[in-house]
């Protein structure tokens, strides 16, 4: 039977920042671990974005040999903790597990963040020093995982970090409650002690430019992500108390407004937020708002079985007391100055559109108002048009980098990868764009 994981009782955790889900102990890995059959053709392998050896770490769990499991983990993932809680591992890994067919499959993401947390890891051998430099542009998971991967082949290799804090989207994005800061610092730290350097507080496209970056490195890849919020358009959206998913997670992560009553961050904190949107962002932002104090309705245009957020997600959103209003769509905000309410529209789901998914459409006179004095809008988010403002780069109608299937851009010596040339993608997929991208650099400074 699978081994079911500890967390946090939904009645305390909707009052705190601390973590949900508390872990597998020893015995708990060990025991779940005797469920992987180790297949000799694995499917859970290629369903990894970055390889990593599941069977093998999994087996040196079995044996209590959790420093082996973690290293074999970081010979293809160097953020095991933070993907051992935040990847959608039911669609990804887990998902080829033979034992799905008629069971659970194991919990391999559960297992990757235990041997994260519980194993010690030992710096791979690098190559020799090639004397060539790489600038890589963010600090997220594309630009980790990229930045390892070139530092482990024998290149130089510098981050430049737009923000004074590094990570990304793991620091600004994804609340304590799902993953701790102190992860993203014990991992970005171990990074660093492969020779990886950083700067932060460099804005490429204003502090430097491309062809600053050009005149001094032999390649670049970029991995900036995508901060540049999507809003509906709808009337009252420039009312106070309008907020995109990201601004709000941003002040409340760096600004540590999570750290109450200790921190006076100057957030917003609504007695009644609406949320629009499901996906991961959405889920994060409600479960949010909720531990700063607010009741929260989330909206969504289509059901639970079209969101895209994790199912444990919604499932722990709903936990925590966020009342879900599925097939309601927003038509306008409320409000003089500020925010009063906002006027919704029922729907109903007709055929299906580009997406594959059944295309949502209004009921007529189903209109009604929710009351509310915050609305958080949570429907994705573009690159920042910041970095390719001079047209240096192809990019495409929704700003994202043109590539190749080496993830070249149009410039030869300047490689992208992660929510840049994705849109919104998971931290997996991200990295698994650094490590393709780090690959193609090499061949590429190889043929030079």
């Amino acid at each position: 039977m699978p081994v079911k994981i500890s967390e946090q009782d939904p009645e305390e955790r909707k009052n705190n920042f601390k973590e949900v889900c508390l872990g597998y102990n020893e015995d708990q890995a060990i025991e779940e671990g005797t469920r992987c059959l180790q297949c000799k053709n694995p499917q859970c392998v290629p369903k990894c974005p970055v390889g990593v050896d599941i069977p093998n770490f999994i087996e040196k769990i079995k044996e209590k040999d959790f420093d082996s499991a973690l290293n074999i983990i970081k010979l293809t993932n160097n953020l095991p903790g933070v993907c051992g809680r935040v990847c959608p591992q039911e669609k990804q890994c887990e998902s080829g597990c033979i034992l799905k067919a008629k069971n659970d499959p194991v919990a391999i993401g559960k297992l990757e963040r235990f041997a994260a947390d519980n194993g010690k890891s030992t710096n791979p051998t690098k190559l020799p020093d090639k004397n060539k430099k790489i600038a890589v542009i963010g600090s997220g998971p594309a630009g980790l995982s990229c930045a390892t991967d070139l530092s482990r082949q024998g290149y130089d290799v510098t981050i430049f970090e737009a923000l004074h804090l590094t990570g990304g989207v793991m620091r600004y994005g994804i609340p304590e409650f799902r993953l701790p800061k102190r992860i993203v610092d014990e991992e970005i730290k171990a990074i660093e002690s492969e020779g990886v350097k950083i700067k932060t507080n460099y804005v490429i496209g204003k502090t430097l430019t491309l062809n600053d970056l050009k005149q001094d490195f032999d390649a670049i890849f970029i991995g900036n992500g995508a901060g540049l919020p999507y809003f509906l358009d709808l009337p009252g959206e420039d009312l106070v108390g309008v907020y995109s998913a990201n601004e709000f997670l941003t002040r409340i992560n760096l600004m540590k407004a999570y750290d109450f009553p200790n921190n006076d961050t100057p957030i917003r904190k609504g007695k009644k937020v609406v949320v629009v949107g499901a996906g991961n962002v959405a889920m994060d932002a409600a479960r949010t708002a909720k531990r700063l104090g607010a009741d929260v309705v989330l909206v969504y245009r289509r059901t639970i079985k079209e969101s895209p957020a994790r199912v444990e997600e919604v499932h722990h959103a709903q936990e925590e007391g966020i009342e879900f209003m599925w097939l309601t769509n927003p038509l306008k905000i409320i409000g003089e100055k500020e925010v009063a309410g906002i006027e919704v529209i029922k729907m109903e789901l007709g055929e299906p559109d580009e997406s594959g998914r059944r295309r949502p459409v209004p009921i007529k006179e189903s209109e009604f108002t929710i009351d509310c004095d915050q609305v958080i809008i949570a429907i994705g988010q573009g690159p920042n048009p910041l970095l390719t403002k001079d047209g240096a780069l192809d990019i495409t109608k929704k700003g994202k980098l043109t590539i190749n299937e080496s993830l070249q851009t149009s410039d030869p010596m300047i490689f992208a990868g992660g929510d840049i040339i994705e849109g919104e993608t998971t931290v997996i997929k991200a990295m698994g764009d650094g490590k393709q991208a780090a690959k193609a650099i090499d061949e590429f400074l190889n043929k030079s």
